[in-house]
């Protein structure tokens, strides 16, 4: 009796907070599919009586909101493996080798990650100045990229601490190299750290603001936090185009963490046993 009480406790806790963190998302989606009329009723109601799809075929006609996608996700899809490329060995020379201040270098990625990022936007913006690549995509992912990668390289050097060196010795020691053994050994037990690190950097990217506005500055180019900013207005928002924004950039991040969730959780599994 009491396992089945401690059962229905979780799950009534577990149901509860789910329930709480989607109650927002639930009622921008219901609110996207109200009528004009029916947004700015008071009192609210909760379920639309007339469910319409015009505010999204609207966002999609009237405004420049697939350019906005559109430049977001290549931004993202482009910083993400870039980080992790670059992310990689570093983070493996930090738990490898052994030099001359490698643990306050460690130290100093934490803490670069915490400065302000408008006060690392400033000298980005006179560099890409320099370089004439301001109102371009190239800034943004070359800015995405400096700003995530020490926390990557902090997080991946935890996961490639926790993988014992004397699985890449006994690779080393049956022929191959130390390439091999990371890319064969290493990067697979690392996996769930990988996936982590490029879930973080993609939604890192994705509701970036700040740099964007730095460096951005055609209509086309901008991206979806820039772009959403132009549907609020200081009397009164676009109700009917800001709802359904919204509700399209969530989408792909739910969609994103559906698919790799069984490949994180496989990897975190497999990383258990064979460690």
């Amino acid at each position: 009796m009491s396992s089945r009480l401690s059962a229905f406790a979780k799950y009534t806790t577990a149901i509860f907070i789910a329930g709480f963190i989607l109650a927002p998302f639930l009622w921008t989606l219901l609110c996207s599919l109200k009528p004009n009329s029916e947004l700015l009723q008071y009192p609210p109601t909760v379920f639309p009586h007339k469910i319409i799809f015009s505010h999204y075929i609207d966002l999609i006609k009237d405004t420049y909101y697939p350019e906005y996608f559109f430049n977001s996700f290549l931004v993202a899809l482009l910083t993400t493996p870039i980080t992790l490329l670059i992310a990689t060995p570093g983070a493996y020379s930090l738990t490898r080798f052994t030099f001359r201040g490698r643990d306050t270098f460690a130290t100093f990625l934490l803490f670069s990650y915490m400065v302000p990022l408008l006060l690392l936007g400033l000298p980005m913006f006179m560099l890409m100045s320099i370089f004439h690549i301001l109102n371009t995509r190239t800034s943004l992912v070359i800015s995405h990229v400096a700003f995530c990668l020490p926390f990557c390289m902090w997080m991946l050097r935890s996961f490639f601490l926790s993988i014992p060196k004397s699985l890449e010795e006994a690779a080393m020691v049956d022929g191959a190299g130390r390439l091999q053994a990371l890319v064969r050994i290493v990067m697979p037990l690392a996996m769930p750290g990988l996936i982590s690190c490029g879930i973080f950097t993609f939604v890192l990217v994705w509701n970036e603001y700040t740099l964007a506005l730095l460096f951005i500055r055609s209509e086309q180019l901008k991206t979806l936090p820039l772009g959403m900013v132009a549907f609020m207005g200081r009397i009164a928002s676009q109700w009917g185009y800001l709802l359904p924004g919204i509700i399209l950039m969530i989408a792909p991040l739910l969609v994103i963490t559906m698919v790799v969730q069984r490949a994180l959780v496989r990897g975190f599994l497999a990383g258990a046993t064979k460690g």
